[in-house]
């Protein structure tokens, strides 16, 4: 990297992608989030129908959810600013959070686009698989 001035490189192939950057002396690697399939409508199920008290749903919301197990930090060093907070606006791309495993630092995005509802977990909290890091409620 330094023999061709480089500052950082980002590959992908399938799923799998690895971005190194020279400086931060930063190497992640981020796992495949696999997207759960929404649980299939069954006609024998019964839902209540609403009552004349009932509110109209809210706006749809999103989880983002841990992608493998490690510690959550909620920004890029213990000095930093979070990289998010309730009522953040963020796009797919937007930065929410990493997740240290082993030493290797997984930047984990939003995925989605809308207003950061809640945050699920403390810095430097331990999170499993799966664990809902965030509630996101989408916008258009």
């Amino acid at each position: 990297m330094s023999q061709h001035d480089l500052s950082e490189i980002d590959l992908r192939e399938g799923e799998l992608r690895i971005r190194l950057r020279r400086g931060a002396r930063e190497v992640v690697i981020s796992p495949p989030v696999a997207a759960t399939p929404a649980p299939a409508f069954s006609p024998t199920s019964s839902v209540p129908a609403p009552g004349p008290e009932a509110s109209p749903p809210g706006p749809p919301t999103h989880l983002i959810k841990s992608p493998t197990p490690g510690t959550f930090y909620s920004a890029s060093s213990p000095d930093a600013e979070p990289f998010v907070r309730a009522g953040s606006r963020v796009t797919p791309t937007t930065v929410v959070c990493v997740i240290e495993a082993m030493k290797i630092f997984n930047e984990i995005t939003a995925d989605c686009t809308g207003v950061i509802k809640e945050v699920m977990v403390e810095n430097q909290q331990a999170v499993e698989y799966g664990q809902v890091l965030f509630k996101v409620e989408l916008t258009s």
